[in-house]
Formats: structure tokens, sequence, C-alpha cells
């Protein structure tokens, strides 16, 4: 029995996506060659492939630009309050709506800036806060 489930196993997964890994490693290394890889180590390699997980949720607030409101409006102050409540998984999920993605890019929270924007509509209760992923602009109705 052993012996059979380590064949299964091995066939599942190794023999069974041996072609499809192969012709996937052929295009990745083609765009990007093995040798520039081989100066990161697994973990770095990970950070600049996938971007940061652990998150300075307070350093991403001080680098936010604010369009038609000012730091201390209270929405804003609100906004916060609310944000820095919230469980990391929440604050996460508020990344990717925000940005399409709930990590951070390989340069770090630091070099993370977006916009938190007052789209200015008539009646701000019948609007709800959206966001523009490649623009990194949050509209924060009023």
């Amino acid at each position: 029995r052993k012996e059979f489930v380590d064949l299964y196993l091995n066939y599942v997964f190794n023999e069974s996506i041996r072609k499809p890994f192969e012709d996937f490693m052929q295009g990745f290394l083609r765009g990007c060659p093995a040798r520039r890889w081989k100066m990161f180590l697994p973990a770095e390699l990970q950070i600049v492939l996938q971007g940061h997980t652990k998150l300075d949720w307070c350093l991403l607030e001080k680098n936010v630009v604010y369009v038609r409101y000012k730091r201390f409006d209270s929405t804003i102050t609100f906004f916060w309050h609310v944000f820095h409540k919230l469980p990391e998984e929440k604050k996460k999920m508020f990344l990717a709506f925000l940005s399409g993605s709930d990590r951070i890019h390989v340069f770090g929270v630091e070099y993370f800036k977006f916009t938190i924007e007052d789209p200015q509509a008539e009646n701000p209760d019948e609007l709800y806060p959206s966001a523009s992923t490649c623009s990194l602009i949050l509209f924060l109705p009023r």
C-alpha cells in the first residue's frame, strides 16, 4: 500500500503536470532569466513577485494626498478612525478595493501613495465610496 500511495502521489504532483510546468518554466525564464533571480533569497524573491504582506497602516495614512479635502476635515478624521479599528483582514480588503491587490509593491508602503478625493456630489448621501484602481484614487463622499 505504501508503495502504491507513493507512486500515486508522485504521479499526481509530479508526472501529471510535468509538461505544463515545463512549458510555463520555459516562458517564465524567457522573460525573467534565472541568472537574475539567483541573487535573491527565497523570502526576498517572494516579496519581489508578490509584494509585502505586513503593512504599517499609520505610514499608509501619512502618505495620502487629499483632493478637495483637508487632512483634518471631519469626513477624513472619521474615515481614519474607523479604518484603524478594522481587523487586519478588513484593512487588506480595503487595500484590494483601492488598488486591486491586498499587497503593497516591492518598494514598500513608504512609497505607496494614494489619493482620497471628494467627488462633489449634489447629494453625497446617495453616493457610495468608489475607487479608481489604476490611479489609486478613493472617491469618498462627504
